[in-house]
C-alpha cells in the first residue's frame, strides 16, 4: 500500500489525489481516488495505481527531472499525441510542482504476444508522431552521466565497456549526421521513446502500448531500435527480424552499422546510468 512509500512522497501522492476534481476525464470522477498498489517503488520514479471507479496510475518523481536532463513538457505533450493514435495511455493530470502525472491504467494481457515484428510496428507509429520541443544528444547525456559518477567517486574504469569505445562510436555517428546534412543520405529527426524496454510495454486488450515517456525526445529511430536489441537481448537473428520489419526491406549494411553504432552508445549509457544513480 501507499504507506510503504516515503513520506514526503506519500504527501504528493495525497496532494495529486486531492487535486482530482482537475483531471481531465471524459465523464468526471463523482469520488476521490484511493490508493490500492503500489506498482514500483524507486529511485527514478514511484508508480502507485489508484481507483474511483476505474483504475489509474499515478507517477511521483523520485529524482529531480532536470538534474537527469528530462523534459516533462515535452513528455505531456507527446503522451497527448500518442494516446490519440492508440499508443500510449491518456495522460489525465500533471502537477510539475508536486512532480506528478496521472495516467489510464491498462491492464495487462493474460496471454501477451511481442516479438520484433510487433515491437517494429509500435516504433513506426511512436516515430511517425508529431514532434515535440526536446532533442536528445547523445554526447551530453553521456557527459551528465560521467559528471554525475565522478561526483560519487566512482572511476569509469569500473564500467565493463569503454568509454573509448563508447566515443567512437558516437564519432561514426556524428560524421553520418554531417553527410546526412550535405543530403547524401537525408533522414530527419523523429521522436523517439528513447526507453522502449520490455519493462516499459504492456499488452493490453490485445495491442501493444508504450509506457514511461519520460526519456522522449527528437532523434535518431535507430536509438530507438538499439535499446530494445539491447534491453531484448535480441540475438542476430532477432536483430535482422526487427530491422526488417521496421525498414520493410532487408537491412543495408549501413542499416546495419548505424544500429551497431547506436547500440554500443546505449550499452555505455545504460551502465553509466546504473553506475551513476543506483547508489
Amino acid at each position: 500500500m501507499a504507506a510503504t512509500l516515503p513520506r514526503p512522497v506519500r504527501l504528493r501522492l495525497q496532494q495529486t489525489l486531492g487535486q482530482w476534481q482537475h483531471w481531465q476525464l471524459e465523464t468526471p470522477l463523482s469520488q476521490p481516488p484511493v490508493p490500492t498498489r503500489v506498482l514500483t517503488s524507486g529511485l527514478s520514479n514511484f508508480n502507485v495505481l489508484v481507483e474511483a471507479g476505474r483504475q489509474f496510475v499515478v507517477r511521483l518523481d523520485g529524482l529531480d527531472p532536470a538534474a537527469i536532463g528530462l523534459n516533462r513538457q515535452a513528455e505531456w505533450r507527446a503522451l497527448q499525441n500518442a494516446a490519440q493514435q492508440g499508443l500510449a495511455p491518456t495522460p489525465r493530470y500533471r502537477n510539475p510542482e508536486l512532480g506528478s502525472l496521472v495516467c489510464d491504467y491498462l491492464e495487462p494481457d493474460t496471454d501477451t504476444c511481442q516479438n520484433p515484428g510487433t515491437v517494429a510496428r509500435l516504433l513506426q507509429g511512436i516515430h511517425r508522431l508529431p514532434p515535440v520541443h526536446a532533442r536528445l544528444d547523445l554526447r551530453e547525456r553521456m557527459l551528465r552521466y560521467e559528471h554525475r559518477l565522478a561526483n560519487h567517486g566512482t572511476s569509469r574504469n569500473a564500467l565493463s565497456l569503454s568509454r573509448r569505445e563508447a566515443l567512437a562510436a558516437l564519432e561514426q555517428l556524428e560524421q553520418l549526421e554531417q553527410l546526412e546534412q550535405l543530403e547524401i543520405d537525408p533522414t530527419s529527426p523523429v521522436l523517439c521513446h528513447n526507453d522502449l524496454l520490455a519493462a516499459n510495454r504492456v499488452t493490453s486488450g490485445g495491442t501493444l502500448w508504450a509506457l514511461d515517456w519520460e526519456y522522449c525526445a527528437m532523434g535518431d529511430p535507430f536509438f530507438d531500435l538499439a535499446v530494445v536489441v539491447v534491453g531484448d537481448q535480441l540475438d542476430p537473428a532477432e536483430t535482422g527480424d526487427l530491422l526488417t520489419s521496421y525498414l520493410g526491406r532487408q537491412p543495408d549494411e549501413a542499416s546495419r552499422r548505424r544500429l551497431y553504432w547506436h547500440s554500443t552508445v546505449y550499452r555505455y549509457l545504460e551502465q553509466l546510468w546504473y553506475a551513476a544513480y543506483r547508489k
